[in-house]
């Protein structure tokens, strides 16, 4: 993990520069768990976008620099869940323009990643993409930390066993 300390003690002060470079460094990870729970990319990058500004706009409340990564994460999940809340049917396709980073290697494993709850998404995508831990999920959350080790554990199963009945 990268120390944010220094550059997030400098944004706090107003330096554009510094979060910039704050933002470089945490950018991918925002926009590939936005991506992956949102599935679509228009969605995705609004929400990635929505982030940031409220980051810049509150850097000033960051009360623990080495928590950047973290507090942005948090910003970053309350847009995702407001989206999510906005088109609760479920039933939107994944978006077909989504070919950058993400390739599925089957059509099973896209189609059970798009059976899984938004919630479900969202925690797997930031353990599988952001490479955060339980306790760093559960504290973006707001959920206890066995909880998310034990839907981490049965989003697992279940897509095992779905590929397996494929």
């Amino acid at each position: 993990m990268t120390d944010f300390a220094q550059d997030a003690a400098l944004a706090r002060k107003g330096d554009t520069e510094a979060f910039s470079r704050l933002y470089a460094l945490v950018y991918k990870d925002l926009y590939h768990i936005a991506l992956y729970s949102l599935k679509n990319v228009h969605d995705a990058s609004d929400a990635v976008s929505d982030t940031v500004m409220d980051a810049f706009c509150s850097i000033k409340k960051l009360k623990d620099e080495k928590a950047f990564r973290s507090w942005i994460m948090r910003i970053l999940s309350a847009k995702i869940k407001r989206r999510q809340k906005e088109y609760l049917t479920g039933s939107q396709e994944l978006d077909e323009n989504i070919t950058g980073e993400f390739d599925y290697d089957s059509f099973e494993l896209k189609e059970a990643l798009e059976n899984l709850d938004s919630e479900s998404r969202l925690i797997l995508s930031m353990s599988v993409l952001g490479g955060y831990t339980s306790q760093e999920i559960a504290r973006i959350c707001n959920i206890k930390e066995g909880s998310v080790r034990s839907r981490l554990s049965r989003i697992r199963q279940k897509l095992r066993m779905k590929l397996e009945d494929k």
